[in-house]
C-alpha cells in the first residue's frame, strides 16, 4: 500500500525479470528505490539442474562417452556419437577413445562434428538425452567460435521460388557454368552457325 502523499511507480527489467519500485514523497521530493525478490532466471536454472540430476546414472554406474555426448546434444544421434569415436574424432583429456570409454566429471572432451570443433569440460554425468537448457548445465563450454557461413551461393544455382529464368538469366547461368567460354558454341569468338543450304530451290520453286 502506498503512503498518503506518495507517488509510486514500478519498472521491470526485461532482461533479468527483476522489478524495481520507485516512490516519491509529494511534500519533500524524497525518492525511495527498492527491488522485488523475483528471480525467474534462477528458477529456470534450478529446474534445469534438477532435470539433469534426474537423468544421472545410479550410484556406481559409469557413463559411456558415446552416450554422454549424445545426451548433452553434442551429436544428433547415439550412433553418430559411436561413429565419431570409432573415426578418431573424439578425445578425452587429449587421448582418442573408443565408444565404451567411461567419462568422468572434470574430463575435457574434444569433438569434431559437422565441421566444428567442440571443447567441453564435464560437469554432470547423464545417460538420457535432455533439452538444450538442461544440457548446458552438464558441461563447461570452451569451444572456439563456429566458422562463418559462406555468404555467396554456388555459381549456377538459383534461389527457390525465383520463377523461370529469363533469357538474360539463362545467358548469365551459361556464362557462370562455362558454356559461354571461347570455343564453345555461342561463346565469344565462335563462328557463325550453319546457314541455309546453297543451291536449293527458292520459295518460288523456279516457277
Amino acid at each position: 500500500m502506498d503512503l498518503p502523499g506518495t507517488a509510486a511507480s514500478t519498472a521491470r527489467d526485461a532482461t533479468t525479470g527483476t522489478g524495481t519500485a520507485t516512490s516519491t514523497d509529494a511534500g519533500t521530493g524524497t525518492r525511495t528505490i527498492g527491488t522485488d525478490a523475483g528471480q525467474p532466471d534462477d528458477a529456470k536454472i534450478a529446474a534445469a539442474v534438477a532435470a539433469a540430476e534426474a537423468a544421472a546414472p545410479a550410484n556406481g554406474e559409469s557413463v559411456r562417452i558415446d552416450s554422454w555426448i549424445w545426451s548433452v546434444r553434442l551429436v544428433k544421434t547415439r550412433s553418430l556419437g559411436s561413429a565419431a569415436c570409432k573415426g578418431g574424432h573424439v578425445r578425452v583429456n587429449g587421448e582418442r577413445v573408443k565408444p565404451a570409454h567411461s567419462v568422468r566429471i572434470g574430463d575435457e572432451v574434444r569433438l569434431r562434428n559437422e565441421g566444428r570443433e567442440r571443447v567441453v569440460v564435464v560437469k554432470r554425468l547423464i545417460r538420457k538425452r535432455v533439452g538444450a537448457p538442461v544440457a548446458a548445465q552438464c558441461y563447461i563450454d570452451n569451444s572456439p567460435p563456429p566458422p562463418p557461413r559462406e555468404a555467396v551461393a554456388p555459381a549456377g544455382i538459383r534461389d527457390r521460388g525465383a520463377g523461370r529464368p529469363t533469357k538474360r538469366d539463362r545467358r548469365e547461368l551459361e556464362r557462370l557454368r562455362g558454356l559461354g567460354a571461347p570455343g564453345w558454341p555461342g561463346g565469344p569468338g565462335a563462328g557463325p552457325g550453319p546457314g541455309p543450304a546453297s543451291g536449293g530451290r527458292g520459295r518460288a520453286g523456279g516457277r
